[in-house]
């Protein structure tokens, strides 16, 4: 065993070379992946970076999660049951082995999260994440239902924008649950409402809420919420949390926020440029009005100078002049088209006494009677032959036929069935056979 091991060459690694080689196993090997443990050790450096182990009853796993991740909302502190998301790596400098945290989430939040995932791949199977079912927001809503928290700051912040942006814009609020138990049929029941008995006064309808935890936002993931925005009358805009926050709503929705400002950005438009619009459009439009008045002007200046307008009588003699030319024209051609119809009717009555349309028609008679005449002889014929077939296939059954047979002492013998046996082999053991004589049958056992 000694002699193999110096047989060759050993290949010795440094420390360095051996730990990128461990880093590289570990980064290839395992990669990112969710780790749930519970956090000890915790600490906050100034810089922001936090380091903490995670750990079960069995194993620890040292962590970092470097500051501004912005996978990463909540506070933590040693005894929190929590799973993080990361990469698994080596810190070269102490030769161990730790995970680099992108996100963290409070124990049980995985579940929530697959049943996000399961209902996101089944609404969107069914097609109510595509594009052609979306609606285009109306350009200058006038009125704009709002379902969200009476005394949220998703409202006061919509308010806000609204105010400074278009203040003539009126608001319906229907006042909702927008967190825990029965805030989502809430929800659903307040966009329904808004569809059945608002839908011809309402321009759209918007659903807010603030920031959170994926807890906090987790009404807006029910399936009830979901159906509810796609089946509405009116067009829906979804603005729940923040721009990295994504909800069930918002891939239904029409048109997605990103903040409930963003969309009160979005939905209202802006009543200073609104009103530099319109002094252009007003502008265009004066513009527009002026050279039309000019142009008629100018037609009408030219009409007055016309002949016409100067010498009325004489041009009223000269149009009465030519209508009485056109008049002759008119009884020329009218008599010249009489002549010619005459003439050509003259040359059809010719044509018609020389054919004779009568005679014609007495030839085609008689030789349909002829036609007739041999058709009923074919037809007789062909009958006194069919009947002398007939005659004579009748003798021959009488001969040969199985009656004939039978008269002449012979049987058939067959099954109850009716399938006659040709063989002696063909009779089985236990079988009710039927024997036909002229004069009847006889029932018999094998």
């Amino acid at each position: 065993m000694t002699d193999d091991l110096f047989a060759a060459e050993p290949q010795i690694l440094s420390v360095t070379e051996l730990t990128r080689r461990v880093r590289d196993l570990l980064e290839g090997g395992i990669g990112e992946t969710w780790v749930q443990g519970e956090i000890s050790n915790y600490r906050r450096q100034s810089s922001g970076h936090q380091y903490f182990t995670l750990k079960d009853d069995r194993a620890q796993l040292a962590c970092v999660l470097f500051a501004r991740q912005p996978g990463v909302r909540m506070p933590l502190s040693d005894g929190m049951a929590v799973q993080v998301f990361g990469g698994v790596t080596v810190y070269e400098a102490r030769g161990q082995y730790q995970m680099i945290v992108r996100m963290v989430q409070p124990l049980g939040l995985g579940v929530l999260q697959a049943r996000f995932e399961a209902l996101k791949r089944k609404l969107d199977a069914e097609g109510l994440f595509d594009r052609e079912r979306k609606r285009p927001l109306p350009r200058f809503p006038t009125r704009i239902g709002v379902v969200t928290s009476p005394t949220g700051a998703a409202l006061q912040d919509m308010l806000h924008v609204l105010e400074r942006r278009a203040p003539w814009l009126r608001l319906l609020i229907y006042p909702v649950r927008v967190q825990g138990e029965g805030a989502a049929e809430e929800i659903a029941a307040a966009v329904r409402d808004f569809s059945a008995r608002y839908a011809d006064q309402l321009d759209l309808v918007v659903v807010a809420r603030g920031g959170g935890s994926i807890e906090d936002l987790w009404a807006f993931n029910e399936e009830i919420v979901a159906r509810a925005i796609v089946e509405s009358a009116l067009p829906v805009v979804s603005a729940v949390g923040h721009e990295i926050d994504f909800t069930i709503a918002d891939f239904v929705a029409d048109l997605r926020a990103p903040t409930p400002s963003a969309a009160a950005e979005i939905v209202a438009p802006d009543g200073e440029e609104l009103a530099r619009y319109l002094e252009s459009a007003a502008a265009r439009l004066k513009y527009g009005l002026g050279n039309a008045v000019e142009r008629e002007r100018e037609r009408l200046m030219m009409r007055l100078a016309s002949a016409l307008q100067r010498e009325p009588a004489r041009m009223l003699v000269q149009m009465r002049q030519d209508t009485d030319v056109l008049s002759e024209a008119l009884e020329r051609l009218t008599a010249g088209a009489v002549d010619g119809k005459r003439q050509r009717l003259s040359e059809l009555t010719g044509w018609l006494r020389e054919h004779r349309p009568d005679y014609a028609l007495a030839l085609r008679r008689e030789a349909f009677g002829q036609r007739a005449r041999q058709f009923e002889e074919a037809v007789r014929r062909a009958l006194r032959e069919a009947r002398d077939r007939l005659d004579r296939a009748s003798g021959v059954l009488r001969v040969l036929g199985p009656v004939a047979t039978l008269e002449r002492g012979y049987t058939i013998t067959s099954r109850e069935n009716g399938a006659v046996i040709l063989s002696a082999r063909e009779v089985e053991k236990d079988v009710k056979l039927r024997t036909r004589f002229h004069d009847g049958e006889v029932i018999s056992q094998t």
